[in-house]
């Protein structure tokens, strides 16, 4: 059986779960404000990994989160596992485009992918991504500006967007 290495970080939107191979490769992020670290880490076991708490495999992935959180990295260059259906998978790299510091809407993220009428299927994809913050779906925001829901919960999604520069205090 393969082990998933587990670690906790701290982020603009505070505690993040995170879970590398061996080799360091990023298959998994939750937020600690939702996901107690027991259950983080028991849903990686039902999932079929031994798991261990040890942050050493991980240690580019937290150097390249610290970074981002002291504002000196706008963009992620982490090897990234992401198991999911082939529209997802397409959603997620649409998502990655979406520069540092701007939104776009669930429709506009449809009309990349080449049909605009699957704002809702772009809205599934994005709340499967298993590697928040890194695969930026707190980028994606309603067709009128609203802030719709996000797994780490508004508060952290708002924090990020403000971290980015993508909303300014006080605006929600």
């Amino acid at each position: 059986m393969k082990t998933k290495y587990l670690t906790t970080t701290e982020s603009p939107a505070g505690p993040l779960h995170l879970a590398v191979t061996e080799t360091g490769v990023l298959t998994d992020v939750s937020f600690g404000c939702v996901t107690p670290p027991a259950e983080f880490e028991a849903g990686i076991q039902r999932r079929g990994f031994d798991t261990t708490w040890d942050p050493a495999p991980a240690q580019p992935v937290l150097a390249q989160l610290a970074e981002y959180s002291a504002g000196t990295r706008t963009d992620f260059d982490i090897p990234l596992e992401m198991t999911g259906s082939e529209w997802e998978r397409a959603v997620w790299s649409a998502l990655g485009t979406i520069p540092f510091g701007e939104t776009r809407s669930y429709g506009q993220i449809a009309s990349q992918l080449g049909d605009p009428t699957k704002a809702r299927a772009v809205g599934w994809a994005n709340a499967a991504n298993p590697i928040p913050v890194i695969v930026p779906c707190h980028r994606v925001i309603g067709a009128a500006g609203n802030l719709t829901g996000f797994g780490g919960g508004i508060e952290a999604k708002i924090q990020l967007l403000i971290h980015e520069g993508a909303m300014l205090p006080g605006f929600a």
